[in-house]
């Protein structure tokens, strides 16, 4: 769970009650307003609300282990007046399918992390 602070908890699903509890560091500096979270594949995925970035976590750390930058994802001719920020990730385990969205836009997009060398 988050709320939008540097700390990301955690809580038994059946009891509701809270198990553990990290921050979230980037090269030891606290990182706040993250928002919607997604595991994936044992890495937290926070989008940092009012950004176009992601941040790949490391649940046990709490540190960032790497940033998925979507700047630009949504075309300009995409935006009105209603349009807000990114704010949407959806992690299909079963497809291996990723996919980011935000509040207002008309488009949900597939996005596939390249490996680094």
């Amino acid at each position: 769970m988050s709320d939008g602070s540097a700390q990301i908890r955690f809580w038994d699903p059946e009891t509701l009650k809270e198990t553990g509890r990290i921050t979230v560091t980037d090269e030891g500096r606290p990182i706040a307003e993250l928002n919607e979270l997604e595991w994936v594949k044992g890495e937290i995925f926070a989008n940092v609300w009012q950004t176009d970035r992601i941040a790949r976590i490391d649940p046990k750390s709490g540190k960032v282990t790497g940033w998925i930058n979507l700047k630009g994802i949504l075309p300009p001719q995409d935006y009105n007046d209603l349009t807000d920020v990114l704010n949407g990730i959806a992690y299909d385990a079963k497809g291996d399918r990723l996919f980011v969205t935000g509040k207002r836009w008309p488009k949900l997009f597939e996005i596939k992390l390249k490996k680094l060398p």
